[in-house]
């Protein structure tokens, strides 16, 4: 798979930008402020429909406009055209030409995975910052997961909402937990299952990139132990005096585990940012292994924070991409010599938004 051409009108600092991209590995070059990352979220965007930046659309139309459009032409084992247009009045998201109104009928079409420096707080965040790589990987992989998600988050704010009134009507509430009970068996089925495959992944990532040899380990932390309607029911004293659903798939965590001790308390700094690349490695290849050719790869400030070591554990993932004919995007604060890699490098000087090629160079090893 490989973003053939991106299109942004009005996009962060990009007033009108059209780029043609061919297969391969792709080097963004500028100062800071100049727009790199802004390519790499617009991709980012139409891979996910989310800023890997955590923030709303508005921040991401360009100054006194009314909306912004990204579009692209992705290329895999079929083509197609990616359209998303968003303004505080409208939002409109096709796949070739047809509008689309089910999110996971458009996931999926472009695949990407994201290194950057926010992938920390995957380690030292909160746990809804690993549910929601959890929830984003199955999405990516699953097209009945999203579905059952948003089922499963409309109806317990539903009885969330049913649950802060003074007097509560114990028909609706039963109506609202039968549902969610329903719909949350079958999100911690799928992610219980996810876990065991992913563990390995991450895993084996760990022992490539880390310094020492403690072992990672991901384990499921679910907030339900046992029947979930069960636990409901015993809850629901604790329920009306908080006035929220207390136990669930939302309450849910992974933990990250080092020789079996939790990373966010024992981990040193380096452990916290090898366990992140770890994740996401894992999910470059998990995303492989289903959809039988990797995703692509945007890199983002994340080089010039990582010893020589870390860095050369990207060597592998670049190497496939060469081999089959994906991409690899990377942004960089300087023109670096590459030497020793495989194929072909595309510069890219990045400025003020505005985006110029520079003639390709052999190799990619050495921005690493």
């Amino acid at each position: 798979m490989h973003l053939a051409h991106l299109r942004l009108r009005d996009f962060r600092n990009y007033r009108r930008l059209d780029l043609d991209f061919p297969p391969g590995f792709h080097l963004l070059i500028g100062d800071n402020a100049q727009g790199k990352s802004n390519l790499l979220e617009a991709i980012y965007l139409l891979a996910t429909l989310r800023s890997f930046r955590g923030i709303p659309g508005a921040q991401m139309v360009r100054h006194d406009q009314p909306g912004y459009f990204v579009g692209a032409r992705v290329i895999g084992r079929e083509e197609h055209a990616l359209k998303l247009y968003w303004s505080t009045s409208k939002r409109q998201i096709s796949l070739d030409d047809r509008n689309i109104r089910r999110i996971s009928e458009f996931l999926g079409a472009l695949r990407a995975v994201v290194f950057c420096t926010e992938d920390l707080q995957l380690v030292k965040g909160a746990a809804s910052r690993r549910r929601r790589f959890i929830d984003l990987l199955l999405s990516q992989t699953d097209p009945t997961y999203l579905p059952l998600l948003q089922r499963y988050t409309k109806t317990l704010r539903s009885r969330n909402a049913l649950l802060k009134q003074r007097s509560i009507d114990e028909s609706a509430l039963d109506s609202f937990t039968h549902e969610l009970v329903t719909a949350g068996n079958q999100l911690m089925h799928h992610r219980t299952q996810l876990l065991p495959r992913l563990s390995p992944l991450a895993r084996l990532a760990y022992r490539r990139i880390a310094l020492d040899q403690e072992e990672l380990r991901l384990e499921d932390h679910p907030s339900v132990r046992g029947d979930f309607a069960v636990e409901l029911t015993q809850s629901r004293h604790r329920e009306r005096a908080l006035r929220q659903t207390v136990i669930g798939p939302h309450r849910d965590d992974v933990r990250l585990l080092l020789n079996d001790r939790p990373a966010i308390q024992f981990g040193s700094e380096g452990q916290k940012r090898s366990i992140a690349i770890a994740l996401k490695m894992a999910q470059v290849e998990y995303l492989t292994g289903i959809h039988g050719n990797p995703p692509i790869l945007l890199i983002d400030d994340v080089m010039g924070e990582l010893d020589a070591k870390r860095r050369a554990a990207f060597l592998p993932l670049l190497q496939r991409a060469h081999q089959t004919r994906s991409q690899v995007f990377l942004t960089v604060t300087q023109n670096q010599d590459l030497i020793e890699g495989p194929g072909t490098v595309v510069r890219w000087n990045v400025n003020a938004g505005s985006v110029t090629s520079v003639r390709a160079r052999r190799s990619i090893s050495g921005a690493f």
